[in-house]
Parts: C-alpha cells; sequence; structure tokens
C-alpha cells in the first residue's frame, strides 16, 4: 500500500520550498522501523563515541593499538604525567576499551578485543584518505 503525503514547506536560506510530493510503502516504514537503534543502544553508542572524543585518550589507543604497555611506558611515550595517563586508562577501562594483567608490581595495558583495534584502524585509515 502507497502512502502519499501533501506538500509541506520546508526552509533553506530563507526561502520556503515545497516538499515534492512522494509515496512511501508501508512495507519499507515497517522495514525501517525494525532496522532503527533503540534508545537504550543509541545512549550507549553516544557515550562511547563521546568518550572516543578526547584526544589524550586517542594517542592512549593509538599506541595500545600497536603495543601493550605499562603506565610508566605510556606516559614517557605521550609525554604526560603517570597520573594522568592512569586517569585516562580508567576511563577506557569502565567503556572496556583496554583490559590489564599485572606482571610484578608492573600492570600492562592493551586493547581489549579486535573490535577497538578495527574501529581505531578504520577510523585512521577514513582520515588518511585524499579525496
Amino acid at each position: 500500500m502507497n502512502v502519499s503525503y501533501p506538500l509541506k514547506p520546508i526552509q533553506e536560506k530563507n526561502n520556503l520550498i515545497p516538499c515534492l510530493p512522494h509515496c512511501l510503502e508501508t512495507e519499507l516504514i515497517e522495514i525501517c522501523k525494525t532496522q532503527i537503534l533503540t534508545r537504550d543502544k543509541a545512549q550507549r553508542m553516544a557515550e562511547f563515541f563521546s568518550l572516543l572524543g578526547d584526544s589524550n585518550r586517542l594517542r592512549i589507543l593509538s599506541i595500545l593499538a600497536q603495543n601493550e604497555l605499562c603506565v610508566c611506558d605510556l606516559a614517557a611515550s605521550l609525554e604526560m604525567s603517570e597520573s594522568a595517563v592512569s586517569h585516562q586508562l580508567k576511563t577506557l577501562k569502565v567503556m572496556r576499551l583496554v583490559a590489564y594483567q599485572k606482571r610484578g608490581r608492573k600492570v600492562f595495558y592493551r586493547l581489549l578485543d579486535h573490535h577497538v583495534l578495527e574501529l581505531y584502524r578504520s577510523v585512521a585509515e577514513h582520515l588518511d584518505e585524499t579525496d
């Protein structure tokens, strides 16, 4: 069944332009509804991406994408204090992006799983592309 909609004005650069009439199939709308993120999952994803909005966390992930390191080595590589690195690692642990393992008196960090590594590499590759 096709559903047609009346013309609706839309705002574009301070001029009203009528929306062109179109028809959508009810079945297509229902299929689209089943593919939309749930509000809960959308919220969790938004929190996840906002977590990645911090440049220091991204720099930590960039190193951990290559090597498993302890806090002192991360701090030296990033030219940050161990306290600042530990604070960022705590946030990354809460979001399950990194895991750690104690070895003697040192704690070594690594990316938690391949999904995080794939996401990191995909975004880095995307940003390196030239048009």
